[in-house]
């Protein structure tokens, strides 16, 4: 029987101090490869893979495409692209984001579930909002370990209580615990391979494959789940709306792919884009109309320099108005369900 040889690991906001912590338990002779998505800004180089060497006694990497997989070894996704597997392969790719994020937590896991089932061992870090849930819950479908860290611990408890709400995880751990656990599983046999559904396995190849490439239309996406009447707040494409157990997920047609709390998170972003450029509109409006009524009333027209000073007044008021809406529109912006939850 195989073992446990697959580590998927996602982290976010607050996630390079729990990884140093975790690399470091990780022995000389670990018979598993390590792979990991942390979120960080496309615009810039990272570091990660140094930090995670130094820290530890694995080497931890910047893969190469198509780079094969060795044991004992850490692999960090870059910077912009998504982390995926296939069969003995590390692919970089740079397909639509998932919940706003290239690298994303949700393609990494999947790909791994798809192609190492039940040898597969998902952990989810400390973050924000709820990349990582969908893909721990398919690891856990396909017969794969859940873990997660305590959310008591975490920097940024918001994925993993996301993880509690809708996967049965294995483990829920602090991060001096967790090695201890890895090394443990990796020595053990793997659970049986799960018997899942065709059409179910059919839509999980579906998702690795998009998540490669950018070409998600021809791939039959509109076919995933039905039509919802919400759009993409990246492309403002249509959005097909897809169920695993009692969660909902979103996917457009160009394969940008969204948890609720992530679309939620989306639009806002968008509606508060728009916002503020209504308000730099009315604010100019209202600065015009002062200017002219002021020209106008140095000129002696008095009465008609009074109509374009009250409309200024009138329109600066509208302003505010819109600029009250956009701070409103930024609380929603944040993890309401984290929020919610904390507040009971």
């Amino acid at each position: 029987m195989a073992k446990r040889d697959i580590i998927v690991v996602g982290a976010s906001a607050g996630g390079v101090s729990v990884l140093k912590q975790l690399v470091k338990s990780f022995p000389k002779d670990f018979s598993a490869s390590v792979f990991i998505v942390l979120h960080v800004p496309p615009f810039s180089p990272s570091k990660i893979p140094d930090i995670l060497s130094s820290g530890g006694v694995l080497e931890a990497v910047h893969p190469k495409e198509a780079e094969k997989i060795e044991r004992g070894k850490i692999y960090v996704a870059c910077p912009d692209h998504h982390l995926i597997l296939e069969d003995g392969n590390v692919l970089v790719k740079k397909g639509p984001k998932e919940n706003r994020f290239r690298p994303s937590i949700d393609a990494l896991f999947r790909s791994a579930a798809y192609t190492y089932k039940e040898r597969v061992i998902g952990v989810v870090l400390s973050g924000a909002l709820d990349d990582g849930t969908s893909g721990l819950w398919t690891i856990k479908r396909m017969g794969g370990i859940a873990i997660c860290q305590d959310p008591e611990e975490a920097a940024f408890p918001e994925m993993s209580l996301s993880v509690q709400k809708y996967v049965e995880a294995d483990y829920i751990l602090q991060i001096s615990e967790m090695g201890a656990v890895l090394n443990k599983l990796v020595s053990e046999d793997s659970a049986e391979e799960q018997d899942i559904p065709q059409e179910e396995l059919d839509r999980l190849a579906l998702e690795v494959k998009i998540a490669t490439s950018d070409n998600a239309f021809e791939k039959g996406i509109m076919e995933m789940g039905e039509v919802s009447p919400f759009t993409c707040p990246s492309c403002n494409g249509a959005l097909v709306r897809m169920k695993e157990d009692v969660r909902i997920r979103y996917r457009c047609h160009t394969g940008h792919a969204f948890t609720a709390s992530a679309l939620l998170a989306g639009v806002s972003q968008s509606v508060e884009e728009i916002l503020w450029q209504a308000m730099r509109g009315l604010e100019e409006t209202s600065m015009l109309l002062r200017q002219i009524g002021d020209e106008i009333k140095d000129a002696g027209n008095a009465k008609m320099a009074d109509n374009f000073l009250q409309k200024a007044k009138e329109t600066a008021g509208k302003a505010r108005t819109v600029h009250n809406s956009v701070f409103e529109t930024e609380r929603l912006s944040a993890d309401l369900q984290y929020k919610q939850e904390k507040g009971k």
